[in-house]
């Protein structure tokens, strides 16, 4: 195939396929591979190529009596994740990868390690949780140090980290705040070990509390994020403070959080409620 070919197939899936732009991309993505990888040859440029539009979605967002009762059906563990979510803005991943090292009781605050982008960041860690994750961190210890004694405890360490300190895989500070329930065999080295816990726990538990309160928006994990940003815009803090907490590069992204400020169409009274206040 040459260009002409490629550059109809990724336009006919557009134009007449009419797929999401991510799937278009995803073919051209798999074409690029196919040409540089297996026949080992650079495509051209594509000058004729009719690109997909990508939608642009409001985020999903609840309101403070909506995160209230989606909390109230979490219980033990997953009940902690869901208010680090909202009560800090985490993501599943950020969450369920958070290690004891980064949680500061002291100056009550979560260091987010190689967050998206590969950025550190640091949030707030709520008070609500304290507590609650303090009896859950002793728990883990008793199972960390149970491991230590059948000859495991071993944890997955970034980077080269395993090579430089080669102790700090079976150190306290370096597990996982939210372990797995059972070891299992890393497939990156063939070492028994304990992974974190998956996070489609935390996504189907989140799932399940937004269907048995009846909230008919398309919520999600991250939506508890979204609400985080939202509802601390609405409380009157800056933007660049919200920015800063998400860990957001360009305050552009977090302007979008200021949709919903301006309740009512931003801000705009309806006609209608007006229509019959004189008569």
């Amino acid at each position: 195939m040459d260009e002409n070919h490629i550059t109809d197939f990724l336009n006919y899936l557009a134009v007449d396929r009419k797929v999401a732009s991510s799937t278009q991309n995803q073919a051209l993505c798999a074409l690029v591979f196919l040409y540089r990888h297996v026949l080992k040859k650079d495509l051209p440029q594509f000058e004729n190529l009719i690109h997909a539009k990508r939608p642009s979605k409001l985020p999903v967002v609840f309101t403070r009596e909506e995160v209230r009762d989606i909390l109230l059906q979490l219980e033990g563990v997953t009940w902690i994740m869901g208010q680090l979510l909202y009560g800090a803005g985490l993501r599943v991943m950020e969450c369920v990868r958070l290690r004891i090292k980064d949680i500061d009781f002291g100056y009550r605050q979560i260091t987010v390690r190689d967050g998206k982008g590969h950025k550190d960041r640091i949030t707030m860690l709520p008070v609500i949780v304290v507590e609650p994750l303090k009896r859950h961190l002793e728990k883990t210890k008793k199972a960390h140090e149970l491991d230590l004694e059948a000859g495991f405890g071993k944890v997955f360490l970034p980077y080269a980290l395993e090579r430089k300190y080669p102790h700090a895989n079976k150190s306290w500070d370096w597990q996982y705040v939210f372990p797995a329930s059972r070891r299992s065999i890393d497939p990156r080295s063939g070492a028994e070990q304990r992974h974190h816990l998956s996070e489609a726990v935390l996504q189907r538990a989140i799932k399940k509390a937004i269907k048995t309160n009846n909230i008919s928006k398309p919520g999600s994990c991250h939506s508890m994020r979204h609400s985080f940003a939202t509802h601390l815009l609405e409380s009157g803090y800056d933007i660049r403070t919200v920015q800063e907490l998400l860990g957001h590069k360009d305050v552009s992204t977090t302007m979008i959080y200021t949709h919903v400020l301006n309740k009512g169409g931003k801000g705009v009274q309806s006609p209608s409620d007006t229509l019959f206040q004189d008569a």
